[in-house]
């Protein structure tokens, strides 16, 4: 939820809180990255996504959805602002850099997506990074697709995610964890309950035109408390409470809050829906 299951921004209204980007990114790309492979898929499916499609990932991260695509044909390209994930993105998708027709139908871009213009323009664009946690989260997607939608043809498919209503996703009450603790600091960064017509309304404010929508399933299941833990963390949803607070703190309410969600076996278990909606560029 690239910049996680939502974006990493620094607290607008503390110091930003001192963490490993590398391993933070680490732990993304290899405990809490995979959680969403449902939600891939099932979009992949429904667009039928092959060797035809020009696909342009937004917040593409350390890469497994692009990767994903790429394998089932797809000419692939990734936007996103974190280095530390883009450079576990290319170790991904460009693991021989004289390849060239690999270079040719992968590109992996730092920044903004107005660098990544392709010949012929996109056929599908994905925003995978699901809204709906963070005050002003559908604020900033919607400032991702003004810059990346003149790069699509007319009528791509462009596929927004979100999570599912509360009572859906375990996963929502961790995260009032963070709300709680980082109160001192609420502001822009601050979580929120996930809406109902989040990415309707990003769709419209952008101009495009609602073409179907669904709902999936992504359980997160970690191999115990601490793998839970950080991937939970490198998510970025925490950083306003580790600001607020610290490290220690953070891991000492996250722990406990995953109580409930722990298994005999020490595994962690939490079921999860997520929404997605598919629009058109008219």
């Amino acid at each position: 939820m690239t910049p996680t299951l939502v974006r990493q921004h620094p607290s607008r209204t503390g110091a930003a809180p001192r963490v490993d980007l590398r391993a933070r990114a680490r732990d993304w790309s290899e405990i809490q990255e995979r959680m969403l492979v449902p939600l891939y898929e099932a979009v992949y499916e429904r667009l039928d996504v092959g060797p035809a499609t020009r696909l342009l990932g937004l917040g593409c991260g350390s890469g497994l959805a692009l990767l994903m695509a790429a394998s089932r044909g797809a000419a692939v390209t990734g936007v996103d602002t974190s280095s530390a994930r883009l450079a576990l993105a290319r170790e991904r998708l460009l693991p021989d850099e004289r390849d060239a027709r690999s270079q040719q139908d992968t590109r992996i871009v730092q920044g903004s997506p107005a660098g990544a213009a392709r010949t012929g323009g996109y056929t599908v664009v994905t925003a995978f990074e699901p809204i709906g946690c963070l005050a002003g989260d559908a604020e900033g997607l919607g400032q991702l697709l003004a810059e990346a939608l003149p790069l699509a043809g007319r009528g791509a498919a462009v596929v927004l995610a979100g999570w599912g209503p509360p009572e859906r996703c375990t996963t929502s009450t961790v995260l009032r964890v963070a709300a709680k603790l980082g109160e001192p600091l609420r502001g822009a960064d601050a979580w929120r309950p996930t809406e109902r017509d989040d990415l309707e309304g990003v769709a419209e404010r952008a101009g495009l035109r609602p073409d179907g929508s669904g709902r999936v399933a992504c359980p997160f299941g970690y191999a115990d408390a601490e793998s839970a833990v950080r991937g939970l963390k490198s998510t970025g949803l925490f950083d306003p409470a580790i600001t607020a607070t610290d490290q220690v703190q953070v891991d000492k309410e996250l722990t406990e809050a995953l109580h409930p969600y722990q298994r005999a076996d020490g595994t962690v278990w939490m079921p999860n829906v997520f929404r997605y909606l598919v629009a058109r560029v008219p």
